[in-house]
Formats: structure tokens, sequence, C-alpha cells
């Protein structure tokens, strides 16, 4: 009885997994789409197309995206313990 549910188990945690074909088509579809949104923003920049130049322009618009998508928060938040000076 036991062997049945082990052996559903770990097919179930091994379909998770994904091998290194897998990943590295994941990362060429966030990378075509990458491509897209911020290729033409390079261009008028005035970067050529396919040149080493237009491809760190790309990257950097969308590591500067991913840093926006970050919160930002004005005042330091020090805790429960931070001690409340003049009251």
């Amino acid at each position: 009885m036991h062997i049945p549910i082990i052996l559903i188990v770990s097919i179930i945690l091994l379909s998770g997994c994904a091998t290194p074909s897998e990943q590295a088509a994941q990362m060429q579809r966030e990378m075509d789409r990458t491509v897209v949104i911020y290729g033409p923003a390079c261009e008028k920049l005035g970067y050529t197309v396919n040149t080493d130049q237009w491809r760190s322009c790309v990257l950097q618009l969308s590591a500067k995206d991913d840093v926006k998508g970050y919160g930002y928060y004005p005042y330091p938040y020090y805790g429960p313990y931070y001690p409340h000076w003049g009251y």
C-alpha cells in the first residue's frame, strides 16, 4: 500500500523540476520579451540594433524597471523597540 503512494508523490515532485533545456527555453522567452519591450527605446536613443551597446541598453532599461518594482519607503523603519524620543 505504501509503495503506490510513495511512487505517486515522487512523480508529482519530480514533475515540478525543470530540466536545463526547459530553463533555457524559459530564459529565452524572457529575453525575447525584454527585447520587444526595450529594443525600440534603445533604437530611438541612437543605438544600432543587435550591437553590444544596444544589448547593454536593453539590459539597463530592463534592470531599471525591475528596481522600480520594489517598494520605496521614505521614512526608515526602526522596529517596535525604537525609542520614541519626545514623548
